[in-house]
């Protein structure tokens, strides 16, 4: 059995504020319960907290598990009974209620019984009485403690000095801000800080400027508003640490942000900054990569962190704003990684006009704008941040991996092929048949409609299943032979010989009936496994050839996820279906599904 820190919960109970930061790290506790709390109806994040019940033998006090131990409850690293050693907690007094915050912690044991009796600590006059309640609190120094004997060794702590100058100014976690407190410090990095930005509106003229703030327990935004521009602008230098206080802390609007607070800072002119020179405590940056491949499984204007090699830089283009009549610079970025996907993601402004990437670097993108044009796309927005070969584990990993042999790697892109067609993803639990799809008239309304389905290649027409298109990346035009070499009119330029792409039309049937559907390039490399370029020299050098591996192709079954639109051509107005993304079965994930619809409600 294991021995926990006797005391320690009334201790924690009955502290005073200011003597709070001499309570410190290495508490060994048992777990008697944890609970989620949905968020509240007023927040405007969907982040869940756990609810925690902490006991050493003899007392037990309520308290709140920090959003970034979340998964230790999702993943069953910590249940119930689980003994644990406490590694940094924080404790925050909110409207005369007392909280406890678990920064940080790792587990001892999980088959543990209940150690002990514990009851609730007694009342004490002069200390309020604990309470849960949803925020975080300040950051504690540590105090060095012994996680099995029960008898608590102190260690002197260290002084936070806050911008004041004033010593044991207590440093509040981000997490921990809300508008219900006034005076706080917090300890952050800026991680990203934005142009000067001006408006003109009916009600006037002005100028902002925002900035990213992280520190371990989250993130933040803070924005300042004209004569702040210039009293503060200059102070803050991404990359650097600070302390801050005497901000406004208002609700933050979830359009201006993609970041997973309620809350925002407003910068005032009488807001103190102040640089730090110790950094160790503060992370550089905190990411939540996605997988290229996984995409599709995001919605549409969603944010995401994705990590890739830059495979191919677009030239620098421009657009001319609806809204404003101004015209952006912008560049296409094309990035890889190890799922074997690969993604269009755009660079705006000045990164687009200063991106040089000659060498292939591995970049990290955080807060990113998931799109739909054209299959899956990402663009750049405000807050995003790029960081070109940043020195994290995931980055040396992705460097080591594509050197090695994702070189030699096709890699498998989420466009659709047609233009601008928003994307669907092959959705196995919503599948229709063939039958269902004519029968439901999809694709007849003014909007495109979206279904998936499981069909056997029948035939394919064989008379042009591809067409000579420009090799510029991302343009893929048709281009003319001249006779002296191949002209790109949108490109304006002359190749000594062009990219072949397919552009497929095939039968396809189930057991309900049979349909036509329009390929692009994707679908040709899914059902050939060879590049239309490929495909083409067959045809050209044999058409025996050709013709056998047409037929090889038929009888083939694939998952499709499919766009159906209406289209009029010579004056007869029919439906379309398109491929949108067409995939190999998968017979272990298929037979997995089949038996989850034999456990189903459907099944009994």
């Amino acid at each position: 059995m294991s021995q926990l820190s006797s005391g320690i919960c009334r201790r924690l109970n009955e502290a005073p504020q200011e003597e709070i930061d001499q309570l410190a790290s290495g508490h060994t506790v048992q777990l008697l319960s944890i609970k989620r709390v949905a968020p509240t109806t007023s927040s405007t994040t969907t982040t869940d907290r756990f609810r925690i019940i902490i006991s050493d033998g003899v007392h037990f006090v309520q308290a709140m598990l920090a959003t970034q131990l979340n998964d230790l409850v999702i993943n069953g690293d910590i249940n119930k009974n689980a003994v644990v050693v406490i590694d940094k907690l924080a404790c925050n007094f909110v409207q005369d209620k007392r909280l406890i915050i678990i920064l940080d912690l790792h587990v001892v044991s999980r088959d543990e019984e209940k150690i002990g009796t514990p009851t609730a600590p007694p009342p004490t006059q002069d200390a309020a009485a604990p309470a849960v309640v949803e925020a975080a609190s300040p950051s504690v120094t540590p105090l060095a403690t012994s996680s099995y004997t029960g008898q608590s060794k102190q260690v002197q702590p260290q002084s936070r000095t806050g911008p004041s100058g004033r010593g044991g100014r207590s440093v509040y976690p981000i997490e921990g801000l809300s508008p219900y407190q006034n005076n706080w410090t917090i300890k952050a990095r800026v991680t990203q800080k934005s142009d000067i930005r001006t408006w003109s509106n009916q009600r006037g003229e002005g100028k902002l400027f925002n900035v990213t703030l992280m520190d371990e327990s989250g993130e933040i935004r803070a924005t300042g508003f004209n004569a702040v521009v210039d009293e503060l602008y200059e102070k803050f230098e991404e990359g650097k640490v600070y302390y801050i206080s005497k901000a406004r802390v208002n609700l933050a609007k979830k359009k201006f942000s993609n970041l997973q607070n309620d809350y925002e800072l407003s910068l005032e002119k009488n807001t103190e900054v102040e640089e730090c020179l110790e950094t160790t405590s503060v992370p550089m940056m905190k990411y939540n990569f996605v997988e290229l491949a996984s995409l599709e499984k995001l919605e549409r204007d969603n944010t995401c962190d994705v990590i890739g090699v830059v495979k191919e830089v677009g030239p620098l283009g421009e657009i001319t704003s609806k809204a404003t009549n101004r015209t952006i610079p912008k560049r296409d970025l094309t990035i890889v990684d190890m799922s074997q996907y690969s993604v269009r993601l755009t660079l705006w402004g000045k990164q687009a006009e200063q991106f040089t990437a000659d060498d292939l670097p591995v970049v990290a993108f955080k807060g990113v704008k998931v799109g739909d044009f054209g299959g899956r796309t990402l663009s750049m927005v405000s807050s995003s941040i790029m960081s070109i070969s940043p020195d994290i584990e995931e980055a040396h990993l992705l460097r080591g991996w594509y050197d090695g042999i994702g070189t030699e790697k096709n890699f498998q892109s989420h466009t659709s092929g047609s233009s601008g067609a928003s994307f669907g993803g092959f959705n196995r639990s919503e599948m229709r048949h063939l039958s269902d799809v004519k029968e439901s008239q999809l694709g007849m309304s003014d909007k495109a409609e979206f279904f998936s389905t499981r069909a056997t290649i029948m035939h394919i027409k064989s008379e042009s299943i591809s067409y000579p298109a420009c090799p510029t990346q991302g343009c893929n035009k048709k281009v003319v032979d001249l006779g002296s070499g191949w002209r790109c009119e949108k490109c304006d330029k002359t190749f000594e010989r062009p990219e072949y792409r397919y552009i497929m039309s095939m039968a396809v049937a189930d057991w309900s009936g049979q349909a036509w559907l329009q390929g692009f390039n994707e679908a040709g490399l899914a059902v050939f496994g060879k590049t239309a370029d490929e495909v083409h020299e067959i045809k050209e050098r044999n058409e025996a050839e050709y013709n056998a591996l047409l037929a090889q192709a038929s009888g083939v079954t694939f998952n499709f996820s499919c766009r159906a639109k209406q289209d009029t051509y010579n004056d007869q107005t029919r439906v379309r279906y398109g491929i949108s993304r067409i995939t190999s079965l998968d017979y272990r994930e298929e037979a997995k599904h089949l038996v989850d619809l034999l456990k189903s409600p459907w099944a009994k």
